[in-house]
């Protein structure tokens, strides 16, 4: 059983998932944690100043840094599988000075630049994704049925008005059709709140606050194995409570105060291993994770171990040993961006393949959004990760 672990100690906050006693998600936050939060939330924005040689603007938000955003945002949505985003488009025939936008917060900022916005709205629910003043459905990759995908299409396609689109989540794939259409009617009536709102609203101001980071797991998890949440706070037990009781779930909730749950589940020797740089595997191999500004660069090595067969062998079973953790690192200190595994080379090409079907396959449970690019000519394995929560450090 999937448990949601909240530890709450001054005003340092631990937010743990984890699987009979195993780590699968960490995050760590305070109070500036919390007000740096940006991503997701849905303002009234004030265009200012129109960079033309960057197709960008800036955007008054109300915030100590303005935000910004591409001639991509800007522009209508479309699906970029079957479209083209026209490149002549010149960013002042779009946006004006002083212009009033409803803009979403896509990437939070950071030390050196403000955050990044969209006037593509996006509203998160339990099945589905929905996206106001767009026309078209895509549906989660992680979904393999082709016969359920369509009949999820043409579901959701029924239950949407018109200038609607959506993103089909995979916890849809095992709900009822009612389930679905509650969901959806509930954020229908988020985004006519939201627009409301923004009518009535001529200066910069936060319309809407995205989920925290412990919503969202639950959100996401739902209708999953997620079966118990835990807590040593009283005033976050009421909270969640209160939301479990909205939903109707039946996931079930603890107060338990008193000694730290970091200590009473023992959780402190895992989380202090997130912070080493090297991660030994059962075989006696290890891997090294290396961030730097642009991309997150993995190191995959034998260490002690020699094997008891041929070279390839040995490689292979390093390998394969590598490629089970490295999905469970980054998935445990959400390392997103552009990220770089080197191999010990193989010279087997099956080999190789099954790595590759071996990485796709542990990365299912990963509730971000990843892409596996497969082996460069270099040999290197290539793919990305979209961060769970930007504004937050892994503990």
């Amino acid at each position: 059983m999937i448990e949601l672990i909240i530890n709450k100690e001054k005003s340092l906050e631990n937010i743990l998932l984890a699987e009979n006693g195993k780590l699968l998600e960490a995050y760590t936050s305070d109070e500036e944690d919390k007000k740096r939060r940006l991503e997701g939330n849905i303002y009234v924005g004030f265009v200012g100043d129109i960079i033309k040689g960057m197709q960008s603007a800036f955007v008054d938000l109300s915030l100590e840094r303005k935000g910004f955003i591409h001639l991509k945002d800007a522009i209508p949505q479309v699906d970029e599988t079957k479209e083209q985003i026209d490149r002549s488009l010149d960013i002042r025939q779009i946006l004006k000075p002083k212009q009033k936008l409803l803009i979403q917060v896509k990437k939070d900022s950071d030390d050196k630049k403000g955050a990044r916005v969209s006037t593509h709205i996006s509203i998160p629910g339990r099945f589905i994704v929905l996206m106001p003043n767009t026309g078209f459905i895509t549906i989660s990759k992680k979904i393999e049925d082709e016969n359920k995908k369509k009949n999820l299409i043409k579901s959701v396609k029924g239950i949407l008005p018109d200038g609607f689109g959506a993103v089909i989540r995979t916890s849809a794939e095992k709900a009822s059709i009612e389930e679905i259409k509650n969901d959806t009617t509930k954020l229908l009536n988020t985004w006519k709140t939201i627009e409301e709102k923004f009518k009535r609203t001529n200066e910069p101001k936060l319309l809407w606050e995205s989920e925290n980071i412990a919503e969202k797991i639950i959100t996401d998890l739902s209708t999953k194995n997620l079966g118990k949440i835990i807590t040593n706070s009283e005033e976050e037990y009421d909270r969640f409570k209160k939301i479990l009781k909205s939903d109707n779930s039946k996931i079930a909730i603890s107060l338990e105060q008193g000694k730290s749950l970091l200590e009473k589940y023992d959780f402190n020797q895992q989380l202090e291993k997130l912070q080493n740089r090297k991660v030994w595997l059962n075989c006696g191999g290890f891997i090294t994770i290396d961030k730097t500004e642009a991309l997150t660069a993995i190191d995959v090595n034998t260490g002690k171990f020699t094997g008891k067969k041929d070279l390839e062998t040995t490689i292979f079973k390093v390998n394969q040993e590598a490629t089970i953790e490295i999905a469970k690192q980054l998935r445990l200190r959400d390392i997103g961006g552009i990220i770089i595994i080197d191999y010990i080379d193989m010279q087997n090409k099956e080999n190789k393949e099954k790595i590759e079907q071996l990485l796709k396959e542990e990365l299912k449970s990963d509730r971000a959004k990843t892409q596996v690019e497969g082996f460069t000519k270099l040999n290197l394995m290539e793919l990305t990760r979209k961060h769970i929560c930007s504004h937050l450090n892994t503990i």
